[in-house]
């Protein structure tokens, strides 16, 4: 899977991003009194987010390296693709697991504690910790890392999204001003067609039509040559 779907569907979402997580964002605390310092806190908790996401990277990028090795990597592919198209409906409808819902409670507690601190190594562990929210998006962005097949794939899209999310919470946070509630409505139909392209990226993939970098044949791949 190439990193410019990844790039493409942290910067799409980021719009939906302006919305859960610009208040955060806005609320930063200042880690000192130079412009220098403020800006080095800004992208010290971006840093932190994006680290957090090649773990997932490393993790999802893993388990996608296994798959193939199974030989069942098509079959994933296409299965990813659909259950996306899947969540595009019933996403609303699903309540969240008691002891994921205390998971959240519990970092949301801690990330308060940080807000609370002004060093820049805080805000880089509030950004950490901002990564292990519950995201759709991120989730999305995780099935492609897993349908690369390789553990530096995994991380490499990842850090791709993480990436694609930067411009629009760093607008955010550096001017302290959110985009108007009635542009972000418009543009927030574009999540979903985001969504939709990624699903049918993983499902050609998956039919492995031979067509490069669009739909590889994987069935010439070589799983012990897989990073």
């Amino acid at each position: 899977m190439d990193y410019w779907t990844a790039f493409t569907l942290g910067l799409v979402g980021s719009l939906h991003c302006a919305g859960m997580c610009g208040p955060l964002a806005l609320a930063l605390p200042s880690s000192g009194t130079s412009w220098l310092r403020f800006t080095a806190g800004r992208v010290s908790y971006h840093l932190g987010r994006i680290a957090t996401y090649c773990m997932m990277g490393l993790v999802f990028g893993w388990f996608g390296k296994t798959v193939l090795v199974a030989g069942v990597q098509r079959s994933a592919s296409i299965t990813l693709g659909i259950a996306l198209l899947a969540g595009l409906f019933v996403s609303r409808r699903i309540k969240f697991w008691r002891p994921v819902t205390l998971l959240v409670n519990t970092l949301k507690s801690r990330m308060s504690a940080l807000l609370r601190r002004r060093s820049i190594s805080s805000i880089g562990m509030l950004g950490m910790l901002n990564g292990f929210l519950p995201c759709g998006l991120v989730y999305v962005a995780a099935a492609g890392a897993t349908a690369g097949g390789s553990v530096r794939g995994g991380i490499g899209y990842m850090a791709a999204f993480g990436a694609g999310t930067v411009p629009m919470l760093a607008a955010i946070s550096l001017s302290g001003k959110l985009v108007p509630p009635a542009t972000r409505l418009k543009l927030l139909k574009l999540v979903p067609a985001s969504v939709c392209i990624l699903a049918a990226l993983l499902i050609l993939r998956g039919l492995s039509l031979g067509i490069p970098y669009l739909s590889p044949d994987l069935t010439a791949a070589r799983p012990c040559c897989q990073p």
